[in-house]
């Protein structure tokens, strides 16, 4: 009796020797599928300016004030044609509305019938719109036209054609990052990255495979307002076009073999 406890205690030890050196299975990742989402984002300086000009009169005669705003105008957009001839216009705007005193009298009424108030003056405007890749003129440009029509808004892009490669670029970016996220996640899961077959990738990042997905963020715009007036010699304004950030975001679907 005595003899049979020391061996038991040596079979249990050697068991749990045994159980202690037998490695624990992992899981097998064969057929897993993953998602995998990626982001992309490209910066570059802006290249494009959109400017809004405007000229705007005030006069009890609409004729007069109209007169004015038209020959403003168009002097105005001789000057800016003249000092950046490649530069592309639009009118934006023309308008005339009336001016009534602040504190009118209430109407009375002449023979039963209420007439309208009368206005006081009449207001007239007209905004023209320059877009321009000649950033280095610009200051230049502005000051000129300054000296007969207003500044009254300023904001700077990316030309189309830069707008294309910045473009591909992102793409380009956001794809190395999809691929450098399945080698990592392959490590992570002690398989080779030619095990991963990519299926499916979403350039939407449209959120059909993951939630919670960001928006691809729009162009981030340089914007400033200046006032301009007449005069004989005007200083040339100051301007930084800034930079544009262009993000994207996708998602893409893997199976390991």
């Amino acid at each position: 009796m005595s003899l049979a406890k020391p061996s038991l205690l040596i079979a249990l030890l050697f068991a749990a020797q045994v159980q202690a050196q037998t490695p624990v299975a992992t899981p097998s990742t064969a057929g897993t599928m993953v998602i995998v989402p990626a982001f992309g984002e490209v910066k570059h300086a802006n290249d494009e300016a959109t400017v809004t000009f405007s000229a705007e009169e005030h006069d009890k005669d609409k004729a007069k004030a109209a007169e004015r705003v038209n020959r403003k105008m168009k002097e105005g957009t001789e000057i800016l044609r003249k000092l950046d001839p490649r530069a592309e216009f639009k009118t934006m705007g023309y308008y005339t509305y009336p001016v009534y005193p602040e504190n009118p009298q209430p109407p009375r009424p002449v023979d039963g019938v209420v007439k309208p108030p009368v206005p006081v003056a009449w207001r007239v405007g007209q905004y023209l719109e320059m877009k321009t890749t000649n950033l280095a003129s610009l200051p230049k440009t502005a000051a000129g036209a300054q000296k007969v029509v207003a500044i009254s808004g300023i904001h700077f892009g990316l030309s189309p054609a830069t707008l294309k490669r910045v473009d591909d670029q992102r793409i380009s970016e956001t794809y190395k990052n999809l691929n450098e996220r399945i080698v990592s996640i392959a490590a992570a899961m002690g398989r080779k990255p030619a095990d991963a077959a990519l299926e499916t990738v979403d350039f939407e990042g449209s959120g059909q495979y993951v939630g919670n997905q960001q928006e691809m963020a729009a162009p981030q715009m340089a914007r400033m307002h200046a006032k301009g007036g007449a005069a004989d010699a005007m200083t040339e304004p100051s301007f930084e076009p800034g930079e544009t950030t262009l993000q994207m975001r996708l998602v893409g679907k893997v199976k390991f073999k």
